[in-house]
């Protein structure tokens, strides 16, 4: 069975915004006016884009930004009280909202949200599943769902694994916002930047993980997914293969003659 090649040709993205350039493709949240909540059309164009990044060779690392005032306010709560909404987009459903989390997941290629403002609620399935986040120093970030007779149950399956457990219980039991500094210290983002500073930071950040060897990119960040969920003993020796099989793939062949001869490697 051939698998499914996805292609961008002919297809009409309604809330989202893409750009290519420099194996870096840059999914731009574009609802400004319902600050950048995620409707069923954003999550449908999120998780194309995300499948068709994780086709493409050529894609070597995805950073997700926003326009607008808000990164994103979460999921839309009226498409979540039934009330639909009639769109333009012309991008196949692949998934649904809880999809966002686990194509991040498993893109096995570096990832990065560039949070230029506050970010809430659902946003975080994004947040949390990324493998960087660098943000604006003065953006909050909340889980409010509980002010309104709701538990994040989503959220917390990427909330635990990169927060310390009491100050992710008291963020979502409470849902009060923690600022930049408070985030950075609890690893929900890796740093806050002046706004000024926020599009270079992460330009240059792309740059650097895009110039990295591809192949064993791919192959540590699924290796990072799968022994998450092992004990130790069940990691080690599975780990030991993965090296085995990394050692001798293209990228280490180049990498390490790139080395020996004294020269920058060219990744294919």
């Amino acid at each position: 069975m051939t698998e499914e090649r996805l292609s961008l040709e002919g297809l009409v993205f309604e809330a989202v915004q893409l750009e290519e350039k420099d194996h870096v493709l840059t999914i731009r949240l574009n609802r400004p006016e319902r600050k950048n909540a995620i409707n069923a059309a954003m999550s449908a164009e999120i998780i194309y884009a995300l499948d068709y990044a994780k086709q493409e060779r050529r894609i070597r690392a995805v950073v997700i930004a926003a326009n607008g005032d808000v990164f994103c306010a979460g999921g839309d709560l009226s498409m979540m009280s039934g009330k639909g909404s009639e769109t333009t987009s012309t991008v196949p459903v692949r998934g649904g909202s809880d999809d966002i989390s686990l194509r991040l997941r498993h893109l096995n290629k570096p990832s990065i949200a560039c949070v230029q403002g506050n970010l809430f609620a659902g946003a975080l399935l994004m947040l949390c599943n990324v493998t960087h986040a660098v943000a604006a120093d003065h953006v909050k970030f909340s889980a409010p769902e509980i002010k309104r007779g709701i538990w994040p149950f989503m959220v917390m399956g990427g909330l635990f694994r990169i927060m310390p457990q009491r100050g992710a219980l008291d963020f979502i039991m409470r849902g009060n916002p923690i600022d930049a500094t408070k985030a950075q210290q609890w690893g929900l983002i890796n740093e806050a930047v002046p706004a000024d500073q926020l599009t270079q930071t992460v330009d240059a950040l792309a740059s650097e993980l895009a110039s990295l060897a591809p192949g064993s990119m791919q192959m540590g960040l699924a290796a990072f997914v799968e022994q998450d969920a092992m004990d130790f003993d069940t990691a080690l020796p599975y780990l030991r293969t993965q090296i085995d099989a990394c050692l001798k793939s293209a990228d280490a062949k180049e990498g390490i003659n790139a080395f020996l001869e004294k020269r920058e490697p060219k990744w294919d």
